[in-house]
C-alpha cells in the first residue's frame, strides 16, 4: 500500500514515520505528479491558512479535490479545517467533507491537553475497546457534522473532535503524536476498502 503525506507544512514527517513503522510505503507530496498511484492521503497538521495557500500556489487545489473524491483522505488538526466546507473565514479549503470547522476552538497553544476519548469505531482494527488517548495542540473543533458525514468521537460535552464521511476522516487531534497507532491503522482500512 502506497499513502501520501501532504508535505507542504507542518508535521508530515511524524505520519511519515508511523506510516513506515506499519509497513506502508509512505511518499511525500508536494506536487500534483506525486498523487500518483497512492492508495490514500494524509493532510497534516500545521498551519491551515498557510497549507491552503502553498497548495494554491503549487496547484494542488483541484488534483486534491480530485484526489479526495476517489481515494481515502484524512485530515489531522489543521488538515481537518483543510478538508472542510466551512472555516468562518475566508481561507482555500477543499470544501469536501459535510463538516463546519471552528479554527482554534480550544485556545492558543498553552490552552493544549490531552484526554482519552472512546473511539468504537477502531474496532475494526483492534477489538479491544481501550481509550484513545487523544492530544489537542492550538485545536479546531467539528463544530457541525451534517449531510453525509458523521461523528466518530465527542469530548465528554458532546463537542465533536472526529468525524468521517465515507473514505474522508478529519481528527480535531494529533494520532501521531502518539505511540498509540489504531488511528493509522483505520485510515489505511479505510484506503484499503476504497481501492478494492
Amino acid at each position: 500500500m502506497r499513502i501520501g503525506v501532504l508535505a507542504l507544512q507542518g508535521d508530515f514527517a511524524e505520519h511519515i514515520d508511523v506510516l513506515r513503522r506499519l509497513g506502508v510505503d509512505a511518499i511525500e507530496v508536494r506536487l500534483p505528479q506525486h498523487l500518483e498511484n497512492l492508495d490514500g492521503l494524509i493532510i497534516p497538521g500545521g498551519e491551515s491558512t498557510t497549507i491552503g495557500k502553498m497548495a494554491r500556489d503549487f496547484d494542488l487545489m483541484t488534483p486534491l479535490q480530485q484526489f479526495g473524491r476517489e481515494h481515502a483522505l484524512w485530515g489531522t488538526c489543521a488538515g481537518a479545517i483543510f478538508l472542510s466546507k466551512d472555516a468562518h473565514r475566508p481561507q482555500p479549503l477543499l470544501g469536501l467533507m459535510d463538516i463546519v470547522v471552528e479554527r482554534n476552538a480550544f485556545g492558543r497553544q498553552v490552552n493544549s491537553f490531552e484526554v482519552d476519548l472512546s473511539i468504537p469505531a477502531l474496532r475494526v482494527v483492534e477489538p479491544e475497546a481501550r481509550p484513545y488517548h487523544a492530544v489537542f495542540i492550538r485545536a479546531p473543533l467539528i463544530e457541525k457534522v451534517y449531510g453525509e458525514a458523521h461523528s466518530l468521537a465527542a469530548l465528554d460535552n458532546g463537542r465533536v473532535v472526529a468525524a468521517q464521511q465515507g473514505h474522508l476522516l478529519a481528527t480535531s487531534f494529533h494520532p501521531e503524536l502518539t505511540d498509540d497507532d489504531r488511528f493509522h491503522r483505520y485510515f489505511l482500512h479505510l484506503a484499503a476498502q476504497h481501492s478494492s
